[in-house]
C-alpha cells in the first residue's frame, strides 16, 4: 500500500512542477504529515525530493529527475481506454484504476503535452443517464464486471416477473443504455447469448472457474441486434391516426422513433386539410394513449375505437376545465 502511494506520489512531482503538502495530502489522500513523511522516505532512497519552505512552498524534483516507473498495469491499460466515461468507471468500481494510469500516462509525456489530459476533460463530458431520471447504480455491479474482466463465470439469481430464477452466466461484456446497467452473457446451460438487467440480480457470486471466450463475439453488433429485436418485439399493437403537419414533424419525439418514420414513409397523400392518414405500430393502447395525447389537437385517433374513446372522454373533461 505505501510502495505503490510513494510511485504515485513520485508520478504526481513528475507531471507538475511544484505541488504544495496540502494538494499531495489531497490526491493521495491522507494527512499533510504522511506526505512529509512520504517525501523523506522518498529522499533516503535516492529520490531527489526538495521541500520548499514557506507559504509559497511546497513539494518538487529537482535535476530533471524523471523515474521509469510508468509501465501501466493490464487493469490501468483497460480501464484507461474508457476514461471518457468517469461515471461508469466510478459505479464498476474502476476508478483507482483509470486514474492511476492517467498519471503515469502523464508522467511519461513531454512537459508540453501534460495539460491534454486536463484539456480533453475541459472540452469533452459524457452524461449517460436521461434527463429527469435518478441514476441508480445496480449494488451487484463491481462483482459483475470484476467477472466480466476476468473472464469468470458468475452463479446468478435474476428477478424475472414474479419469480427468482438462478442461472451460471458466463459474462462477456457490460452496457450502459440510458442510465440503465445490462450484461450480455452466455448461459451455460443451452449456450444461448442473453440479455439481463444487473439491477434485477438479487444475488452474483464469482467462481474460481474461467470460460473461454469466443473470439467471434462482437458485443457492438450483439447488442445493436438484440435492442432492435427488443424494439420490434414490444411494439405488438397497432393504431390509426391523422396527424396534422406540425403532428407529423413532431410524431417521432412522441411514439417510437423508428415506427413513427415507418408509418409516414407509407402514409399516402395528405388529405384537403393536409392531415396525413398514418398506420402506427405501438406498445399497446395505454401506452399510445399516453403517448399521442402530448400531441394535443394535432392527433385524430380513428382506430381502434376503444382508443378513440378515450380521447374522446379526454376532450371532454378537458372542456369541463376550461369552461367551453
Amino acid at each position: 500500500m505505501r510502495a505503490a502511494r510513494l510511485i504515485k506520489m513520485v508520478l504526481l512531482l513528475q507531471s507538475r512542477p511544484a505541488m504544495t503538502a496540502a494538494e499531495l495530502a489531497r490526491e493521495l489522500e491522507v494527512s499533510e504529515r504522511t506526505v512529509t513523511r512520504d517525501a523523506q522516505a522518498l529522499s533516503e532512497a535516492g529520490v531527489p525530493v526538495y521541500a520548499d519552505r514557506g507559504r509559497a512552498g511546497g513539494y518538487r524534483l529537482i535535476g530533471g529527475y524523471r523515474t521509469r516507473l510508468t509501465g501501466l498495469a493490464r487493469s490501468e491499460a483497460e480501464a484507461l481506454f474508457l476514461s471518457g466515461v468517469p461515471g461508469a468507471l466510478r459505479e464498476m468500481g474502476l476508478e483507482d484504476a483509470a486514474s492511476a494510469a492517467r498519471l503515469k500516462v502523464s508522467a511519461a509525456l513531454l512537459p508540453s503535452l501534460r495539460d491534454a489530459s486536463r484539456a480533453a476533460a475541459q472540452r469533452f463530458h459524457l452524461d449517460a443517464p436521461n434527463w429527469f431520471a435518478e441514476p441508480r447504480t445496480p449494488p451487484l455491479l463491481p462483482a459483475v464486471a470484476d467477472a466480466v474482466w476476468d473472464d469468470r463465470r458468475i452463479t446468478a439469481r435474476y428477478r424475472s416477473r414474479e419469480t427468482e430464477v438462478e442461472r451460471v452466466l458466463e459474462p462477456y461484456g457490460l452496457v450502459l443504455k440510458a442510465g440503465v446497467w445490462y450484461v450480455c452473457a452466455r448461459v451455460t446451460e443451452g449456450g444461448s447469448f442473453r440479455v439481463y438487467r444487473i439491477d434485477r440480480f438479487t444475488a452474483a457470486e464469482a467462481g474460481g472457474e474461467r470460460f473461454e471466450r469466443d473470439e467471434e463475439f462482437d458485443l457492438p453488433a450483439f447488442w445493436a441486434e438484440r435492442a432492435a429485436q427488443f424494439a420490434r418485439s414490444i411494439l405488438r399493437a397497432e393504431v390509426v391516426v391523422r396527424v396534422s403537419a406540425d403532428g407529423a414533424r413532431r410524431l417521432p419525439y412522441a411514439v417510437d422513433p423508428a415506427s413513427a418514420r415507418e408509418a409516414l414513409a407509407e402514409a399516402g397523400a395528405p388529405d384537403e386539410e393536409g392531415w396525413l392518414t398514418v398506420t402506427l405500430a405501438v406498445e399497446s393502447e395505454k401506452v399510445a394513449h399516453a403517448q399521442l395525447a402530448g400531441l394535443g389537437p394535432e392527433v385524430e385517433v380513428l382506430a381502434p375505437p376503444s382508443l378513440r374513446a378515450r380521447f374522446a372522454d379526454d376532450a371532454i373533461r378537458l372542456g369541463r376545465l376550461y369552461g367551453t
